[in-house]
């Protein structure tokens, strides 16, 4: 069996760049995203396709509606699927959420929020992972991060550290994989960022060590955002 995996198609926020982390906002798609989903379906041939599984979020729920056959049923929602909890960032333009993370680093959570990126992630690849005890083939509808992660896994260079971005995925561009190589993909996946988490600080002492750092560095707060290429792209929004 297979698994077709997409981004939601745009927002309001996402065409701005602005990061959205709390399914209870009724953040839906604008006019573009609406049009977009529309074209998508006549295009894709995922429309026929059961059972649909999406975030909690309200525009993954509104682009699964917009792209599955008027005739099915509705999909079912997996809170594991969720986008990134950004705490006092929510609603903010990413580049303020990505100053502070490349400051204090993935494994921290940031203020406000429940999860740091990596513990994110993780929470996101398990959800995956979890799809796979539905009845295939299935679609399921997430957001820009787990796909990104996804695609730099599967085109990254070996031995390449796990990076703090990642390329912006595109909306409603499905990945598909099958069952089994989604499995072991994603299982190889968790094991390096454990490996790799394992090799920095606790949340907790990322913080303290960052709050030392502001402290006897009065230029800390000025620490651009990432000159990377790679990223400079805006995975989240």
């Amino acid at each position: 069996m297979t698994t077709h995996l997409l981004r939601h198609a745009r927002t309001n926020y996402s065409a701005r760049y602005l990061v959205n982390g709390n399914p209870r906002l009724p953040l839906l798609l604008d006019n573009e995203g609406v049009r977009a989903c529309e074209a998508a379906r006549r295009m894709l041939p995922i429309s026929n396709v059961q059972p649909w599984i999406t975030s909690a979020f309200p525009r993954a729920q509104q682009t699964a509606a917009l792209l599955q056959h008027p005739a099915g049923p509705p999909a079912t929602v997996n809170p594991a699927l969720n986008e990134l909890d950004y705490g006092d960032f929510d609603g903010s333009p990413f580049l303020d959420y990505a100053t502070w993370l490349q400051r204090h680093g993935p494994c921290a959570r940031p203020p406000g929020s429940a999860e740091s990126q990596r513990e994110g992630i993780r929470r996101m690849l398990h959800g995956l992972l979890g799809v796979l005890d539905c009845p295939g083939p299935r679609v399921v509808v997430a957001h820009g991060l787990l796909l990104s992660v996804l695609e730099w896994h599967l085109t990254r260079t070996p031995g390449h550290p796990i990076p703090l971005f990642f390329p912006e995925a595109p909306y409603l561009e499905p990945l598909t994989m099958t069952d089994e190589r989604l499995a072991t993909r994603t299982a190889v996946l968790l094991r390096a960022l454990g490996a790799q988490d394992r090799e920095v600080h606790s949340p907790a002492q990322s913080e303290a060590r960052a709050l030392e750092q502001e402290a006897a560095s009065p230029h800390v707060a000025n620490v651009e955002p990432p000159s990377n290429p790679l990223e400079e792209k805006f995975p989240h929004a």
